[in-house]
């Protein structure tokens, strides 16, 4: 109980560090210097109001100097941060299963945010992530079986780290090429992009982090999230389809922390139909 308590306030801190990424990374500024400022009136914030969620509440969503509304994304990224933290450490224990649950969901609820406001994915999420994701892969397997059943099909004897590099890869590689393909396809028939290479990358990153069924499930959950969603803004706001950019990446982000949580389950489900 006291190391998911732990987990849940480091996934606090990690959220505030997170907010920061957010707003800095899309305007190509650092996320070191300088200190915070409100951004109504520039007066730098003070350390006992840049406590996570706690000074939020206590300053009820506003600014202590201008009195400027906080946006609530701060409070939400901290908090969902905190719960990602404390459900995989509750439900793995400290571990390398539990750093690397911890790892993509900040990746995520990141890149969700940053897509959402800006159209941005950061290279230094995107790709810094999928790195990441492949040197997990080298000391964690990941918990897929489609390399294994590739090896053995070509009559290869892996031993059992190859075999997780090899699902990292095939989750990179598979679903974001499918994707990008899309995207190719999309420009030859309407001859305008309908999709940004952030989104290529960012399903190459949650591959090497879940290997092939994982992702592709991620890439089903978005796309249809993203379409419903899609289609109930335009009719609610009346706005032209030919004109709306659908922010890919914010409904893959969702997608991945729902296969995250749930996909193993789904997965091992539709299997056992079959």
């Amino acid at each position: 109980m006291i190391e998911t308590l732990l987990a849940a306030l480091f996934g606090l801190l990690i959220g505030s560090f997170l907010n920061v990424v957010i707003h800095r990374w899309p305007n190509d500024l650092s996320v070191v210097q300088p200190r915070s400022k409100c951004p109504a009136c520039n007066q730098l914030i003070a350390w006992y109001d840049n406590i996570p969620v706690l000074s939020y509440l206590l300053l009820r969503g506003r600014c202590r100097d201008c009195h400027a509304r906080i946006s609530p994304r701060y409070l939400l990224v901290e908090l969902l941060t905190g719960a990602f933290f404390a459900h995989f450490v509750w439900h793995f224990g400290i571990s390398l299963e539990a750093l690397r649950g911890c790892l993509l969901s900040a990746i995520l609820i990141a890149l969700i945010f940053t897509d959402l406001e800006s159209r941005i994915l950061p290279d230094e999420l995107t790709l810094g992530g999928l790195l990441v994701g492949l040197m997990l892969a080298c000391v964690l397997p990941v918990a897929e079986t489609t390399a294994h059943a590739m090896a053995s099909m070509a009559g290869l004897d892996w031993n059992s780290r190859a075999l997780s590099i090899a699902e990292a890869v095939l989750g990179m590689l598979l679903p974001s090429g499918a994707l990008w393909m899309a995207g190719v396809l999309y420009q030859k028939l309407r001859h305008v992009d309908g999709l940004g290479l952030g989104d290529v990358k960012m399903l190459a990153m949650i591959g090497a982090f879940l290997g092939l069924r994982p992702t592709l499930l991620t890439l089903i959950a978005g796309s249809v999230l993203g379409s419903v969603v899609g289609l109930i803004y335009l009719r609610w706001t009346k706005s032209d389809p030919a004109t709306y950019a659908l922010p890919l990446g914010t409904f893959l982000g969702i997608g991945g922390l729902a296969v995250l949580m749930y996909g193993r389950g789904v997965i091992d489900w539709y299997a056992g139909m079959l």
